[in-house]
């Protein structure tokens, strides 16, 4: 299973983590861990290339995709990021729903900044 937490802190986001392997299908031909990847990865890119907001990452082959939003100080730019951050959490949610048992998506308090 894939467990995808969201952080929160004053109820904006501030970070992203995705752990693990839905076991779905064998690696390679796995729906849902190629759609938590894809949603993850076009929101950090979108992040940069859209907001210009550059995200610290972290990935590792056992299926670890990790991010923390840096402090943005401009109200636009930080509506934004809360916005992508905010379509990220749906498409995960609306994989949860499609993939029962394969992925589990929570909001938990912001954690320490690594």
């Amino acid at each position: 299973m894939i467990f995808a937490t969201l952080y929160r802190k004053d109820g904006r986001y501030t970070g992203f983590e995705a752990r693990g392997h839905s076991g779905y299908a064998e690696a390679g031909s796995d729906i849902v861990c190629a759609a938590v990847s894809v949603l993850g990865t076009t929101c950090v890119n979108a992040l940069e290339g859209l907001l210009g907001i550059v995200a610290t990452i972290r990935t590792n082959e056992g299926g670890l995709l990790d991010f923390d939003l840096p402090e943005i100080p401009e109200e636009d730019r930080r509506q934004g990021a809360q916005l992508l951050m905010g379509a990220l959490e749906q498409g995960l949610r609306d994989v949860q729903e499609c993939y029962p048992g394969y992925l589990k998506v929570q909001n938990k308090q912001r954690r320490n900044k690594r």
